[in-house]
């Protein structure tokens, strides 16, 4: 049975390899193009998003694929579906990291740390502090209660603040797709957590942001393309948001004339909430071990991605 590693995961992963497995481990794009043809299982991430679906695309015999990413929306979906390739993904993986992150942000928005930080760059010594909500008491929407979303809420709770959750089925009290829109108004906080899917482009637009509350916060941690930022840069613009946390925008990296860095009441992360933790790899590697093991006995694997959802 042939499979194509990264070499980068080479010492975290041979030594509990079966040796019924013929090997090949790739150092870079042109390797894993040369090399991916034959396996019928890989883990095959690289540093950008169109090498991976490169060489995914010249996979045409395999059976498992593995990626340490959550969302998929890069991968050739429709290809591996018509192969019946099995793929599995990294969600939960970054999800601790990701679930600080969030309320990093909004911390820092509530208080307005990113002034704090420029004031001090300054040197000065304000009067008065440029940010004063404080998280106890408010409300906040978490669009997608999966993973991430959950360890959010678990979080926020700690801080005293209300949660309402989205999923598909309005499992545990959560609002459906069809609801969370007419109740927009009564948050403080809408928190986009939802994989990214056809079904959420730009699945806040000018309609929704005007249905915001008042001073509400729109934080995204999810991806970039969820948001019309044109119509989120005119909200920021007549004042009537409080603001945005946005770890993803689209494209990424954000051109450096685009008017989103320069809109009013931004906070920018620039996609470095899962980044930031020293455990991703470790992790990756400890739930790829789980899903090899189960694949070789023909059992149940973790994070299979269902290909009609999207994730």
């Amino acid at each position: 049975m042939k499979a194509l590693f990264p070499a980068t995961a080479r010492p975290l992963i041979e030594p509990h390899l079966p040796q019924s497995l013929d090997v090949s481990w790739f150092a870079n794009h042109d390797e894993a193009n040369a090399m991916v043809g034959e396996a019928e299982i890989a883990w095959v991430d690289q540093m950008r998003p169109e090498w991976t679906a490169a060489t995914i695309a010249r996979g045409v015999k395999l059976k498992w694929l593995s990626t340490i990413y959550a969302g998929v929306d890069s991968f050739p979906i429709d290809d591996l579906k018509a192969r019946g390739t099995i793929l599995t993904n990294g969600a939960g993986i970054n999800a601790i990291a990701v679930a600080e992150y969030t309320v990093m942000g909004m911390l820092a928005a509530a208080k307005r740390f990113d002034e704090v930080v420029r004031i001090a760059d300054r040197k000065e010594w304000p009067g008065d502090a440029p940010g004063k909500i404080e998280l106890f008491e408010t409300t906040a929407l978490i669009v997608g209660m999966g993973t991430i979303g959950q360890l959010i809420a678990d979080r926020l709770a700690a801080f005293g603040v209300r949660v309402t959750g989205v999923t598909r089925s309005g499992r545990d009290g959560t609002l459906t797709p069809d609801a969370w829109g007419a109740k927009l108004g009564e948050f403080d906080w809408v928190i986009l957590a939802a994989p990214s899917t056809d079904a959420t482009k730009t699945m806040i637009g000018a309609k929704e942001l005007a249905a915001m509350k008042p001073g509400a916060w729109l934080v995204n941690i999810a991806r970039g393309d969820m948001v019309d930022q044109e119509a989120l840069i005119a909200a920021l613009k007549t004042g009537r948001l409080g603001g945005a946390f946005l770890d993803t925008v689209t494209p990424e990296p954000l051109p450096a004339d685009d008017p989103l860095w320069s809109a009013p009441n931004v906070i920018h992360s620039m996609h470095l909430s899962g980044r930031s933790q020293t455990k991703m790899f470790l992790r990756a590697g400890t739930l790829f071990l789980e899903n090899l093991q189960a694949y070789m006995a023909g059992k149940p694997m973790k994070n299979v991605v269902d290909f009609d959802a999207g994730y």
